[in-house]
């Protein structure tokens, strides 16, 4: 059995789509970044990553490198969960924490979770979706953080 960390935060940008775990969230800013942004699916992606001992994403899918401007965090997420399986690990379940003032997370975490579930091949009871507020400790409304831990079995 193998456990990784991941963490992502990305700032707000007015004008682009929202999206975490995989659900576009209307009504709020979308996030910067060189893909779509997805903290959730980028702190999964680093957590098995980082269990799996190859890194983080930023080695494997560089903002330097165009073919990956605007991947989807799904996409991502799944070809994380390829090159994990090619270390010979599979991922067994998923624990994560958004951090963000807004939005409200409770609307979508249903969807999150089953996206999330079927992008690592695992049941949804597997993974586990929550949120917090930063309390106007930090990212006051202008950005979205998610902290994840992943556990992994030898395949």
């Amino acid at each position: 059995m193998r456990v990784g960390l991941g963490f992502d935060v990305h700032p707000t940008e007015v004008g682009r789509p929202l999206r975490l775990g995989g659900v576009e969230i209307r009504d709020t800013p979308g996030l910067s970044g060189h893909s779509d942004a997805d903290v959730v699916c980028h702190a999964v992606a680093d957590a098995l990553l980082g269990g799996a001992g190859l890194g983080d994403i930023g080695q494997h899918f560089p903002e330097t490198e165009p073919s990956f401007a605007g991947i989807g965090g799904i996409e991502l997420l799944s070809r994380v969960v390829g090159l994990v399986a090619g270390a010979g690990f599979a991922p067994s379940s998923c624990d994560l924490t958004v951090i963000a003032e807004r939005p409200a997370i409770s609307p979508s975490r249903d969807a999150m979770r089953s996206n999330l579930a079927r992008a690592l091949g695992l049941d949804a009871t597997a993974v586990s979706v929550k949120a917090t507020r930063p309390e106007g400790l930090g990212l006051r409304g202008d950005g979205v953080g998610c902290l994840a831990v992943a556990t992994l079995a030898e395949r």
